[in-house]
């Protein structure tokens, strides 16, 4: 089976792992508008992709190998400097692929060298083969609520103590990925999520051809909302909440399965109002114990479980000879 799961940080990292379960036939589309930490960093004193949800990415498919090299490999990766000089902070995957992104002058070709050198298995690709930018309207900063406030940058967005209405990419029609464009394609299944939900999902949705892509794929497509709401990004956010801001950034994306923690939905009206929030993409809802028991962070294993289960059903084998 051929996956491609769209996100970035630690939402994508938790999908990554509990995808490889399912086949070694993996690729990761990353989020390419991280303006904080290490990447915000390299990407202001080189110009260069940041490459931090990249590195993320690698380490992740890395670590699912379940081997101890592979797990070596992704922890060199993931190594950040200590210190108080130029390097400190900066993880060791960071340095390595902007310096190999000047090297090659191409992330794509950079990436896929990181990737073979390391023995990693799937693939890791940029959203955009250039940096973008994150705005976002968001309100509640002043008293009147009516009043709303532009912000700029991922980490803005992230952590704002408003409320964020909607988000955009800055340049507003961003160059897609060639080679994610294609992998969506030729996929069986696409996940979108979890993640930060204005900042590492939804702006998957902004670019022009990539939605394109994934409206055209004849790929199973499963959007995984998060556990909780975030603060800053979705605070106070119901899972009808975030299905209504997806569907609000793009409204003619179809889905197939929304796929939820079963804690995070109660019984009644509310899972009625849930239901329908989903039927907007034309998606079925689907519940499970997801979650890594007392925390906010869902099970690789859990997961994995699930979906299967969807891919293998009655209705998914139904679908793809339809689509045949």
């Amino acid at each position: 089976m051929k996956i491609v799961a769209l996100g970035g940080g630690h939402g994508l990292y938790a999908t990554l792992l509990a995808m490889r379960r399912l086949s070694d036939d993996v690729t990761a589309v990353v989020t390419v508008a991280d303006d904080g930490g290490s990447s915000g960093r390299l990407r202001a004193e080189l110009d260069v992709i940041p490459p931090g949800d990249l590195r993320m990415a690698m380490a992740a498919l890395l670590s699912a190998d379940g081997d101890q090299r592979s797990h070596q490999r992704a922890a060199v990766l993931q190594h950040r400097f200590g210190g108080h000089g130029a390097l400190a902070g900066h993880p060791i995957g960071n340095l390595l692929l902007a310096g190999m992104s000047e090297m090659h002058g191409d992330v794509v070709s950079a990436l896929d060298t990181l990737a073979n050198a390391l023995g990693v298995r799937g693939r890791v690709l940029p959203m955009s083969v250039s940096p973008l930018q994150i705005e976002a309207d968001v309100s509640g900063l002043e008293a009147d609520p009516r009043i709303s406030h532009q912000i700029s940058g991922q980490v803005a967005v992230a952590t704002t103590p408003g409320k964020v209405r909607r988000v955009r990419l800055v340049p507003p029609d961003p160059p897609a990925c060639d080679d994610a464009i294609a992998a969506i394609d030729a996929a069986d299944l696409v996940v979108l999520g979890p993640g930060s939900w204005f900042s590492s999902v939804i702006p998957h949705v902004l670019v022009p051809a990539q939605l394109a892509a994934l409206s055209a794929t004849r790929a199973r497509k499963v959007l995984i909302v998060n556990l909780a709401p975030e603060p800053g990004e979705t605070a106070g956010f119901s899972v009808e909440r975030h299905l209504h801001v997806l569907h609000a950034h793009a409204d003619r994306l179809p889905i197939d399965d929304v796929v939820v923690d079963s804690g995070s939905v109660p019984v009644g009206r509310e899972r009625e109002h849930v239901e329908r929030a989903a039927a907007m993409f034309g998606a079925a809802l689907h519940e499970g114990e997801l979650a890594v028991p007392g925390t906010h962070t869902h099970d690789p294993g859990k997961v994995a479980e699930l979906i299967d289960r969807l891919c293998n059903s009655e209705s998914g084998s139904t679908k793809r000879k339809e689509d045949a």
